[in-house]
C-alpha cells in the first residue's frame, strides 16, 4: 500500500487493540490484490434514542488504481426481527445485535471488502464469464 492505513474512531475511545485488527486486516487485504494504494476505515458507534447496546458500525473505503471500493457494514434490528419471523415484534423489542463486538464487525466488513477486492482483480483480469450471444 502506498499510502498509510487511516483508522477513524467516531462516539467511541480510540483503541489501539481495534487499530491494530485494522491494519493488520487491511494488510491482509494486499495478498488478495497488490496494488492497493490506500485504505481508510471509520469506527463508529451511531447514536440512538433507547437503543440498548451499542452496534459497531464499520465503513472500509479501499483505493485502487482507477476505482475504489467502498462498504459500509452497518447491522440493523429491522433485519433481525425480519429473520426472527416474531409474530410479537414490537417497537420496544430487544433483539440482540450482532456487532456489539467491535472484532466481530471488523472482520465480517473485511470479509466482504475481500470478496470485492477478489471480483474487482477478476474483472481486471478478464476472468469474468462471458456470455454467448442469443441466436
Amino acid at each position: 500500500m502506498t499510502r498509510e492505513v487511516q483508522v477513524t474512531f467516531r462516539n467511541m475511545a480510540v483503541s489501539p487493540a481495534l487499530e491494530e485488527e485494522v491494519r493488520a486486516r487491511a494488510a491482509w487485504l494486499e495478498t488478495f490484490y497488490s496494488g492497493l494504494i490506500g485504505c481508510r476505515v471509520v469506527l463508529e458507534i451511531p447514536h440512538r434514542h433507547r437503543e440498548r447496546g451499542n452496534p459497531v458500525h464499520v465503513r472500509v473505503e479501499l483505493a485502487l488504481p482507477g476505482d475504489d471500493i467502498v462498504v459500509s457494514h452497518e447491522p440493523t434490528v429491522h433485519a433481525d426481527l425480519q429473520r426472527s419471523e416474531a409474530d410479537s415484534a414490537a417497537k420496544g423489542t430487544d433483539v440482540r445485535s450482532p456487532y456489539k463486538d467491535a472484532k466481530t464487525a471488523i472482520h465480517d466488513a473485511f470479509d466482504v471488502v475481500r470478496r470485492r477486492l477478489e471480483e474487482h482483480a477478476d474483472r481486471q483480469r478478464g476472468d469474468v464469464k462471458a456470455h454467448l450471444p442469443l441466436r
